[in-house]
């Protein structure tokens, strides 16, 4: 074990609110200081409420770039950062945090680089970054398999499924909630938490809500995420006739109050961690999701949730509405998901892991800690 009081360990992440990512780093860093760590937090990009979050926490929160994606400023900003607090580790959450903490220890040499990643790496400065870690922490055996094809070295990789516990709301009520949102207290909701993005396939999600509003009245739906189609988001439920029933913000602190209030957590397209899928998961929430790798570690087919194929799209909207009119089979998936969260992803595990992950990179770096 590294002697506490040294040097710190830094997490990278980008902005995020307190669901998937959001909360293994929330976790993460909590497990970290816990274990005798300083531990401190780098923001290379984008607003989120995990952030102040974590402030409020006590852990000392470093802005790098307030721009939607991390890129070049964010870099030179980390490379600044390291040098001045001298990080033991960096450990990177996510394929674009990957790439900027292995750009930025080239220039100042020192840090570990443990790179946590829960989606297949893309060619190029990906790919380049995750051969520069120390240590590749896969959230499934297939992320782990697709670094292995890039050229991460098998020795260098680590499984670790990620470890989930109800996250704490601020005590809002449905009322205060649904006041704060815009939303009627008195319609069933639905949450779907993703980067809007072509590789999150949002417009699935703008046609499922658009046939559900024929077949059921009193449905609001939740979207929460931002990227380079939010404005295309809204305008095409504008176009669809959807945008009264469609609420979309790029970023929303009171998801916490919000989650365990929703019927339906769901996922159109390849998200790390689908989405809020695992948060929903232990607050009691079925999951709808269409297949992808991270869904399928998550979501139990027709026990916890539904995973559907791609193609019918019809079929995503379908198995939503059956959870959203029949209470007893969401009381049954809900019931099953809340269990399976327990039994499957317990966060002792998932944290122990990932220390121990990060033990591994600074014994590489001799001299560390």
């Amino acid at each position: 074990m590294t002697h506490p009081g040294r040097r710190p360990i830094l997490h990278l992440m980008r902005g995020l609110d307190p669901v998937g990512t959001g909360r293994q780093v929330e976790l993460a860093a909590e497990a970290c200081r816990a274990a005798g760590h300083d531990v401190q937090i780098a923001v290379a990009a984008g607003a989120g409420s995990c952030a102040g979050r974590l402030a409020r926490a006590g852990f000392v929160v470093h802005t790098l770039s307030r721009r939607p994606r991390p890129g070049f400023t964010s870099a030179l900003e980390l490379v600044r950062l390291v040098r001045e607090i001298r990080p033991a580790a960096i450990v990177a959450w996510g394929r674009g945090q990957v790439a900027i903490a292995a750009a930025a220890r080239r220039v100042a040499p020192g840090p570990a680089v443990v790179a946590v990643v829960g989606l297949f790496p893309r060619a190029g400065l990906e790919t380049w970054g995750l051969r520069q870690a120390d240590r590749v922490v896969a959230t499934t055996a297939g992320v782990a398999e697709a670094c292995r094809l890039a050229g991460v070295l098998e020795t260098a990789i680590d499984v670790v499924p990620p470890g989930i516990e109800p996250v704490a709301g601020n005590g809002l009520s449905r009322g205060q909630v649904a006041a704060r949102l815009g939303l009627r207290p008195d319609t069933v909701w639905t949450l779907c938490v993703a980067p809007l993005d072509p590789a999150t396939h949002v417009d699935r999600l703008l046609w499922a809500i658009d046939q559900l509003g024929v077949v059921h009245r009193g449905l609001e739906h939740v979207l929460v995420g931002a990227g380079p189609h939010f404005a295309r988001v809204r305008r095409r439920a504008r176009l669809q006739h959807c945008a009264e029933r469609l609420f979309v913000y790029p970023s929303l602190d009171c998801l916490p109050d919000l989650l365990p209030r929703v019927r339906v957590v769901w996922q159109p397209g390849e998200v790390a961690g689908a989405g809020c899928v695992l948060d929903g998961m232990a607050h009691g929430v079925a999951a709808v999701a269409v297949e992808s790798d991270a869904a399928a570690a998550l979501v139990a087919d027709d026990q916890s949730g539904r995973i559907v194929a791609a193609d019918p799209i019809s079929e995503f909207p379908r198995r939503a509405l059956g959870i959203i009119e029949d209470d007893s089979l969401a009381a049954r998936y809900g019931s099953a998901a809340r269990a399976r969260a327990v039994a499957e992803f317990p966060v002792a595990r998932s944290t122990a892991a990932l220390l121990a992950s990060i033990e591994r990179a600074l014994t590489l770096k001799p001299g560390r800690g």
